[in-house]
């Protein structure tokens, strides 16, 4: 299998992007944010994230480090065309993904 990595605090995805991703997301969009200490120490409030593809998006278009890690994309990036996503935590996620087993 190819695949491209993306180092996004070299090349953090813009808000076209980011919407596609959340548009094409097997998960929650709310999985697509860390909730670690920056997270806390910015006094943000996880339930006003619930849901909210246009709060999350903002939020991660202003503080790209706190995009959930690895976010697994299938598509054209650099097009505009529908793209498939899900969060590739835990790592088991990653072999569905990809549809092969561990």
């Amino acid at each position: 299998m190819e695949a491209d990595v993306v180092l996004y605090m070299k090349e953090p995805p813009d808000e076209a992007l980011l919407c596609r991703i959340a548009a094409g997301l097997e998960d929650p969009v709310e999985d697509l944010v860390r909730k670690d200490s920056q997270f806390k120490k910015l006094e943000l409030d996880a339930d006003v994230y619930v849901g909210n593809v246009d709060a999350v998006v903002e939020l991660l278009a202003r503080r790209k480090a706190l995009l959930q890690r690895p976010v697994l994309v299938r598509g054209d990036l650099a097009g505009d065309g529908p793209l498939v996503a899900a969060v590739g935590r835990p790592k088991d996620r990653l072999y569905e993904f990809i549809g092969r087993d561990a």
